[in-house]
C-alpha cells in the first residue's frame, strides 16, 4: 500500500520500451536530434500552437530557470505560501536567480485568493528600492494539496499580471492530473488563460526522469538557451528524455495514466468518507488526498504496511487539526492498483 507520493513509482512499461529501442544507434546531441525535433512539435500540437520547449532534469530545475528567465534586479516573484517554489525547492529559485526572492500569498485550500495577490503586489511600492519589485506570478496546478485553480480563477489571477506587467508562471508538476479533472485542453488550462510559461512535468506520471520548461510565446524564451547551459540542465544526449515524452504522449497514455492515477484517488476518497476512523481533510480534485486520524490510528497503519506521509498542515488549515490528530498525505499514481486501495479501506473500515 504505497501511498507515499508519485514519484516513488516507477517507469510506465510503454516508456521503458521507448528508451530501449533508442538506445541504440547515434543521434545528434544537445537537442538536435529528429527525434527530439519531433517531440517539440508534438508540444505545438498539443498546444495548438508554435511554444519553445527547453527539456530539464528536476521540476525543482525546471521552476527555478522559469524564474531565472524572468529574474530583474531586486525582483520578487509572488506564490502561494505553500506553494513548491516556496517550501520545497531547497533555495533553488533563489540561487539560479542570482538573488531573486519569494513572496507568500495567503488563500485557503492552496491557491491564492485574487484579492490577496491584489494585495502583495500594491505592497511594493514602485520605485521602493528596500522592497525590491514584482518581476512574476507563479501558481501550481494541481496545487500542493491536491485542489485545483478552475479556468475562470486562472483567467482572473492573468487579468490582474497583466494590469501590473508581470508574467504568469505555472508549475505543473502534476499538470496531467489536472488536466483531467478539469476536463480541457492544453491550451485552454494555459495560454488561452493567459499563462506564459509552464513547468510541464512527466516524472510523477510513468516517465523515468522528464521534465520541460514550456514557454507560449517563443520570442520569450531567447535567453533559456543560455540560462539553461549556465545552469548545467542542458543534456548531451537529450535525445532520452526526448523518448519518454514519445512515449508519453502517444495514443494519449499521459492522460490515460493521469486518469487511473485520479480514480484511485476517488476510490480512496469513498473509503476514507465510509470509515469511522479518518475525515478528508478537504475535497480533493486530482490525485492527492489528505486526511485526518489519530496519531495512534496512523502509527498503527504504518505498522500493517501502509506507506504514507504525515503532513504539516497548511496555514489557512491549520485549525482542522487538533494536538492528538495529524494530517496525512496519500498520493495515487499510475501504478496504484485498486486492490492495495481496497485493503487500505479494509484496515479503516
Amino acid at each position: 500500500m504505497h501511498f507515499a507520493s508519485d514519484n516513488w513509482a516507477g517507469a510506465h512499461p510503454k516508456i521503458a520500451e521507448n528508451l530501449n529501442k533508442h538506445a541504440s544507434g547515434f543521434a545528434s546531441a544537445y537537442g538536435t536530434s529528429t527525434l527530439d525535433k519531433a517531440v517539440e512539435q508534438t508540444f505545438n500540437e498539443i498546444f495548438e500552437r508554435e511554444v519553445a520547449v527547453f527539456f530539464v532534469a528536476t521540476g525543482t530545475a525546471a521552476n527555478s530557470l522559469a524564474q531565472a528567465s524572468i529574474a530583474k534586479p531586486a525582483g520578487v516573484t509572488l506564490a502561494h505560501r505553500g506553494a513548491h517554489l516556496i517550501e520545497d525547492e531547497g533555495g533553488a529559485p533563489e540561487f539560479l536567480t542570482g538573488g531573486a526572492r519569494l513572496h507568500p500569498v495567503d488563500g485557503p485550500i492552496g491557491r491564492m485568493s485574487i484579492d490577496n495577490l491584489k494585495a502583495a503586489i500594491k505592497g511594493f511600492a514602485p520605485g521602493d528600492v528596500h522592497a525590491g519589485r514584482p518581476m512574476g506570478v507563479s501558481v501550481t496546478q494541481s496545487t500542493e494539496i491536491g485542489t485545483l485553480y478552475d479556468l475562470g480563477e486562472i483567467a482572473a489571477i492573468s487579468a490582474l499580471c497583466r494590469e501590473n506587467g508581470l508574467p504568469l508562471h505555472m508549475d505543473g508538476a502534476r499538470f496531467a492530473n489536472a488536466l483531467v479533472s478539469l476536463g480541457c485542453s492544453p491550451a485552454d488550462m494555459t495560454w488561452r488563460q493567459g499563462v506564459d510559461i509552464l513547468s510541464f512535468g512527466g516524472t510523477k506520471n510513468g516517465c523515468w526522469c522528464a521534465e520541460a520548461l514550456v514557454f507560449m510565446d517563443p520570442a520569450k524564451a531567447r535567453d533559456m538557451p543560455f540560462i539553461r547551459k549556465r545552469s548545467a540542465q542542458l543534456f548531451s544526449k537529450s535525445r532520452f528524455i526526448a523518448a519518454q515524452f514519445e512515449a508519453y504522449f502517444a495514443d494519449g497514455l499521459w492522460l490515460e495514466l493521469a486518469g487511473h492515477a485520479n480514480a484511485m484517488a476517488a476510490r480512496l476518497c469513498g473509503h476514507i468518507t465510509a470509515s469511522n476512523t479518518l475525515r478528508l481533510a478537504w475535497q480533493p480534485r486530482a490525485n492527492e488526498v489528505f486526511a485526518i486520524m489519530a496519531k495512534d490510528t496512523a502509527k498503527n497503519l504504518h505498522e500493517r504496511g501502509a506507506v504514507f506521509y504525515d503532513w504539516k498542515p497548511p496555514y489557512s488549515e491549520r485549525h482542522l487539526v487538533d494536538e492528538n490528530e495529524t494530517l496525512v498525505r496519500l498520493v495515487t499514481s499510475f501504478a496504484t492498483s485498486p486492490e492495495e486501495i481496497d485493503r487500505f479501506g479494509e484496515l479503516i473500515a
